[in-house]
Parts: structure tokens; sequence; C-alpha cells
């Protein structure tokens, strides 16, 4: 079965003919730069050497690194302030206000269906499979019609934890005409291979990732997109001049100089993961710890919200996820230091009658 699939026929006309801002920074950044309205005398403070200069619009350093990370090109990435950016972009440049709709499959992440709110598109869902998690692709497809643009799935899933199956997957992105986005922010923590590198084989696919979880750096806000050059030309067209400051930029280069270092702790969270498991299963309330391959627990135990209350009194929080479709009496539990899951455990057999 050929692929239905045709970007100019969902790519929204006024993205097609935007002629985008041009900065500075996109024609010129060394020589006698007094072409951007800089402070010439640079920041306030010391050890802030080119900082009065905008960053480069492009990151194109940054996005060689990611590209050999994910074994692609780097036409094929695009940066962004977090897969919050990715996210908000797909809807700016494929779906039309008022018009077009998306689809989801809960319980899954929440930003998906805030984004929809925020540019007024129309959200279906499909709820994953009670217990298993996993995706229900008759219905989905069932439940596609001509207006839905992108298909949301997050694998590893959040709050589940559990991945997608990667037949099911394949299934959705050869049938489904619009563009198929996989959230991949948890895939270091998982043993299924990310999807990134299939962009070149699917002109449909579009990979979100994040240096927020396995790479330990949240605070910088750096995501990540993988697409077709298409879809990322696009992206490239529509995003802020500046998107990624300089400071972000240099945290994130740093990182890929140290990956022996994203790799240790990576294989540290996941022992720990596998160790918090044990001790969870000890609790006498917890009626069941789902599978994992994530760098977090979803969590069955009896009266979840009165006990989240209650670590929070205590000032350890997690996350109630009692109120997601299939996740009844349940909390998320991150994988936290050796120490962190020791106060939990403790904390938890503390309110155990």
């Amino acid at each position: 079965m050929s692929n239905p699939f045709d970007l100019e026929k969902i790519v929204r006309p006024n993205i097609k003919h935007l002629k985008p801002y041009h900065s500075a920074r996109q024609d010129f950044s060394d020589g006698l730069l007094l072409d951007a309205n800089e402070n010439s005398l640079g920041a306030p403070y010391q050890e802030a050497e080119g900082l009065h200069r905008y960053p480069d619009p492009s990151q194109s350093r940054l996005r060689d690194f990611i590209a050999d990370w994910r074994g692609v090109r780097k036409e094929n990435v695009f940066t962004g302030v977090g897969s919050d950016e990715g996210i908000d972009l797909l809807y700016r440049i494929f779906c039309r206000p008022g018009q077009d709709r998306v689809l989801t499959t809960p319980p899954t992440y929440g930003m998906y269906t805030v984004s929809a709110d925020i540019h007024n598109i129309a959200v279906d869902s499909v709820l994953l499979t009670a217990e298993t998690f996993q995706l229900n692709v008759d219905e989905i497809l069932n439940t596609i019609r001509d207006e839905t643009k992108l298909l949301f799935l997050c694998s590893p899933n959040n709050p589940t934890g559990n991945t997608f199956k990667r037949s099911s997957i394949e299934q959705l992105i050869k049938a489904f005409p619009g563009i198929v986005v996989i959230d991949e922010a948890y895939i270091d923590f998982s043993e299924e291979p990310s999807w990134a590198s299939e962009v070149v084989n699917y002109p449909n696919l579009v990979v979100l990732q994040t240096l927020s979880k396995s790479f330990g750096l949240a605070g910088i806000r750096l995501g990540i997109s993988y697409a077709s050059e298409d879809i990322i030309n696009y992206m490239m067209k529509v995003k802020a001049p500046y998107n990624i400051n300089q400071l972000t930029s240099n945290y994130a280069v740093q990182a890929f100089e140290n990956l022996n270092t994203v790799r240790f702790n990576i294989d540290a969270i996941k022992k720990e993961r596998s160790r918090l498991r044990g001790e969870l299963e000890r609790v006498p309330t917890i009626r069941k710890i789902y599978p994992s391959e994530a760098n977090f627990l979803l969590v069955k135990i009896d009266d979840a919200l009165t006990i989240y209350n209650k670590l929070t009194q205590q000032n350890v929080i997690v996350r109630y996820r009692g109120n997601e479709p299939h996740c009844d009496s349940c909390l998320r539990i991150t994988v936290g230091t050796p120490d962190e899951n020791k106060r939990l455990i403790s904390a938890l057999k503390q309110l155990t009658p």
C-alpha cells in the first residue's frame, strides 16, 4: 500500500507563501559587526564573552552533534525551546485554526491538547488499551477524518512508561495521510531503538526528543525535532529568528562532548529503576507496578490521592495520575537518586496501615 501523504496538500497556504524574517546573523557572524544594533561594550559582567552578540540562528554546530548522535543528516534536525516548541510549530504549519483536527491516544502527555486549545484546533482521542496501554490501531484509523492533520504518539508513553509496538506505529505511519508525531522524550531509557533515523524513509514522520531527561538538562530547555528536510525547512521558516540562546547552545554542545557521562547516567538510572521497583513491590498497599521503559514508574496504590497528599505534607513530591483514563488510583514516581528513593520508600511504609 502506497503512503497517501502529500506534504504540500497539508501545509497551510499562508505558511507556504510566508516570507520569513531575515536576521543579521544569517549573513555574517565574524568581522567588524556593526549590523545588528548589538551593544558593542558587551555584557554587564565578566566571563560573558560573546553574549552581546546574537546567536547562530540555524544552530549549525549543535545540529551537527545531534545529527551524529542519531545517525541522520543535519538537514533532518531542528532545535527548539524544549519539545514544546516543536509541537507548537507543527500546529502553526499544518493546522488551520477552527478547521483542522488532531488525534491523541490518552493517557498521554497533556501538552498536545493544550497546544491544540491555544491554536483553536479540535482534538479527537482514541484510548490506549486497558492495562497494556497499547495502540488501538483499527479504531485510530476509523477516527481519522479529512481534517485530521496530526497524530501524536508518545513512546515511551507518559504517564504509563511503556513503548508502543513497532508494527503498530509503522502501520499508522503508512496509512495516515497527515503527520505522525512520535514523542521520544524517554527513548534513551528504553531497550527499543529510536525512530529518529527513520525520518528519511517516511516523509510524514516527525520524531520529538529532548535534553531534559536522559541528558539531565531540563533547565536549558533544548528540544529536538527530526523530520524530512522539507518539513525541517518549514520549521526553520516559521520559528523565531534566534529561538535558541547562546547559553543553551553552549551547554548542549558541552553535553554532546561528554556522551560517556550521559551514557553512564542512563545506565545508572535504569539500574536504579529496577531496584526501586523491587522496593516498591514490598509496600503492602501497592497493587501493581506497570512495566516501564522510561525514568519513572506508574504505580497503582490503595487510596492514591490520600497517599499523594500525605507524601506532599512530608515534602516528598510525586505525581497523582488517578484522573487519567485507565490510571485509576495511580501515582507516577520519578526514579530518583538512591538516597531519594530510600526516603520515598520510608515515607510510603510509614503511611501503610
